[in-house]
This record gives structure tokens, C-alpha cells and sequence, in this order.
């Protein structure tokens, strides 16, 4: 079944481990019952490409291949020759991990994790979250402000339903994902005022969702990672509490090109050089807005912002961009832990039960935001 194609940026992490269509209201899957599966699995099959790996990704690790050569198969027109409403029709590397895992024999696993749906209001109109619950019967949990990838112009909340679904097991915390408005319909800075009109939103009303209000970090993949470095920023501009802490995966944090891993990934998948180009075109309303800060995070004030945490893919034009912004905030005295995850591609996170380096970030980025929580 065809779904919203996601970014840069997770199938639920691949970005993120991702899957579904162009709108991000509410669906059937926001309340679930007791077990939702998902796409992370404590084993897979061994699985083998079809074929060599490709020329523009000699390293690739075999299992990330397997998907990418799933993706590929669809015969999909290239996004950057769609509008943005037909690039939402296309099929994402979640239906690609899905697919694998049907094929393969390997069932998807019962996150014990409860969800629900909800609008809230935001500048402008409202906009709709769902609320990643653990099963393990607390009275309060801290709580993750989770925002997908799609270069600010793709994917939904089904396309990144792993990512929430593992960090909210692994991590024992509640996640909220934000489904914000995307371009070209609501074009910058929209989607960043949305993300972080949905983390005051969840600072006001952590206790209604069994939330910890002292405790509440952000969290995003590839244009959700921008999303949540800028949302910390302008928590912390506007006098709203900090958020305890950050999560990065493979944040878009610049606006050059040609940066190291723009000119080596160029011809990557899921993401490419051209589709970044897409991306920007569609989100932003001049070429010159690329240089806000709020895109360019490597640009912005990052003083006093809370403990960081950075993942990056090898096989991956924003691999770049998530190194330099780790180097940025470190200048300016933040907490960083960064890791690098060789073999993959943009997109793997959340692709935990066929790709082994994604379960292994998973684990770390709970791992880091536990500490944060001081659990």
C-alpha cells in the first residue's frame, strides 16, 4: 500500500522507521489497546541483498540494503520531479521495512504501549498529536516531544510510528508526536512555530497525559530534529521552561550543499542531494530564509541549551550537518553525546527489526534520555 514518503528524515525511524499518507490527522491507529505492534523486533532473519551493493554506497551494511533494494522496487517517480501532494502518495522506506518483514517471515513485535489521539490548538487553527502511553502502570512519567521527518513537506505520524512506539517502551516515558502543518501549504516558518506551540502546549498539560511537567524533553528526526533544536532554542528566548533535553537524529542543521557528506551522499537513498534541494524549495518562501537561524542551526545562539544528544548515519547527506552542529554546541559549553552509525543510511533509526545498527540506536538514545530524566 502506498504511503507518505518520508524525508531526510525516520522511518519512525528510518526516519525513521516510518510509514503511511499526506494527512496527519487523527487515524485509526491513535488509540490503540493494549499492544501496538511496531516495527522493532528483538531478532530478525538473516537477510541478503538481491545484488551488489550500490556503487554510491559501497559500505552499506546488508540488511539496510535489503530495505533500500525493497524501496527501490516500487518503481516510484523520483520526488523531486512531483508535487508535494503526489510525493505523499509515494511509498516510504516504512511500507519498504514492513514489506521485508512480511517476506521474511519476521512478525512484528507488541510494543506494550497505549495510544490516543488529540487536537490541540496552536497559532492559527489546531493541530492533532498522539500520545505514546507505557503500559506499566505509573501515575507519572516524564515525557518526549516527538517531532517526524519529511523535510518539512512529507510524511505523517503513521510514517514515523515506530521511532515514538520504541522510545516510549525503551525509555518508560510518554511520548507526544506532532503531526505540525506541512509546505507548501504552510510554508516557513509555520511547522517551526507549530512544534513549538505543541511543547508549551505539553508543558501546560503534562499531568492530563500522565506526564511529569519537570520532565519533558524533544526529540526529532532529519527535519524534526531541526524542529526540536529550534524549539529548545526559542523555549529558552522566550522564558518558557527548558526542555530537560535533546534528542538529534541526523538533524537537518545548515543550509550548504556542499558540505563533505552532501558531496559523497549525493546520489543517496532514501535521501538525496536534489531531494534536499525539493525540500527547501517547498518549505521556504525565498532562498534567503535558509540562512535563519532557525533553519541554520549552526548559526543560531546556542548557549545555555540542555544536555544534547546527536545520531548521524554514514550514508547520508546530513551526516555533515549533524557533526557540525555537535561541534557548534559544544563551543558554545552545551552537553553533547554524539554517535555515528557506519553502513546505514538516512532514515534507519526505528528500522530496529531488520536493521541491527538501528536497534543499537535506539538503545542509545533511550539510554540518553533516561540519564537526562535521571532515571
Amino acid at each position: 500500500m502506498k504511503k507518505n514518503f518520508i524525508n531526510s528524515t525516520a522511518l519512525a525511524a528510518m526516519l525513521l522507521a516510518a510509514a503511511c499518507s499526506g494527512d496527519a490527522k487523527k487515524t485509526a491507529a491513535d488509540s490503540t489497546g493494549a499492544d501496538t505492534a511496531a516495527i522493532v523486533a528483538d531478532t530478525a532473519a538473516e537477510l541478503k541483498p538481491a545484488g551488489p551493493a550500490p556503487a554510491w554506497a559501497p559500505s552499506m551494511k546488508p540488511e539496510m540494503q535489503v530495505v533500500i533494494e525493497k524501496l527501490a522496487s516500487y518503481g516510484d517517480k523520483p520526488i523531486p520531479q512531483l508535487t508535494a501532494v503526489e510525493a505523499r502518495k509515494n511509498h516510504t522506506p516504512t511500507d519498504a521495512v514492513m514489506d521485508v518483514m512480511k517476506e521474511h517471515g519476521i512478525a512484528k513485535p507488541a510494543f506494550k504501549v497505549d495510544t490516543m489521539g488529540k487536537d490541540i490548538p496552536v497559532n492559527g487553527g489546531d493541530i492533532h498529536v498522539r500520545v505514546y502511553t507505557p503500559q506499566t502502570g505509573k501515575s507519572s512519567y516524564p515525557v518526549i516531544v516527538y517531532y517526524h521527518g519529511g523535510g518539512f513537506v512529507i510524511a505523517n505520524l503513521d510514517v514515523y510510528d515506530a521511532s515514538p512506539n520504541a522510545l516510549a517502551q525503551m525509555t518508560d516515558a510518554v511520548v507526544v508526536s506532532v503531526a505540525y502543518r506541512l509546505a507548501p501549504e504552510n510554508k516557513f516558518p509555520v511547522a517551526h512555530n507549530d512544534a513549538f506551540d505543541a511543547y508549551k502546549w505539553v508543558v501546560a498539560n503534562a499531568s492530563s497525559i500522565k506526564g511529569d511537567p519537570k520532565k519533558i524533553a524533544v526529540a526529532g528526526e532529519s527535519a524534526g530534529g531541526n524542529l526540536a533544536v529550534a524549539t529548545a532554542i526559542k523555549a529558552r528566548d522566550s522564558k518558557v521552561m527548558l526542555p530537560t533535553a535533546i534528542l538529534a537524529v541526523y538533524p537537518v542543521a545548515q543550509s550548504d550543499m556542499n558540505t563533505a557528506s552532501y558531496v559523497k551522499n549525493a546520489a543517496a537513498k532514501p535521501l538525496d542531494k536534489p531531494m534536499m534541494a525539493w525540500f527547501v524549495k517547498n518549505y521556504l518562501n525565498s532562498m534567503a530564509e535558509a540562512k535563519d537561524p532557525r533553519i541554520s542551526l549552526v548559526s543560531a545562539n546556542l548557549k545555555g541549551l540542555p544536555a544534547t544528544t546527536i545520531i548521524t548515519a554514514e550514508i547520508d547527506p546530513l551526516q555533515s550537518d549533524g557533526m557540525m552542529l555537535a561541534d557548534k554546541l559544544k563551543a558554545a559549553g552545551v552537553t553533547v553525546d554524539s554517535k555515528n552509525w557506519d553502513g546505514v543510511t538516512h532514515e534507519f533509526f526505528g528500522m530496529g527489526a531488520v536493521v541491527p545498527q538501528a536497534k543499537e540506536a535506539e538503545q542509545y538514545a533511550a539510554d540518553q534520555l533516561k540519564k537526562a530524566f535521571g532515571m
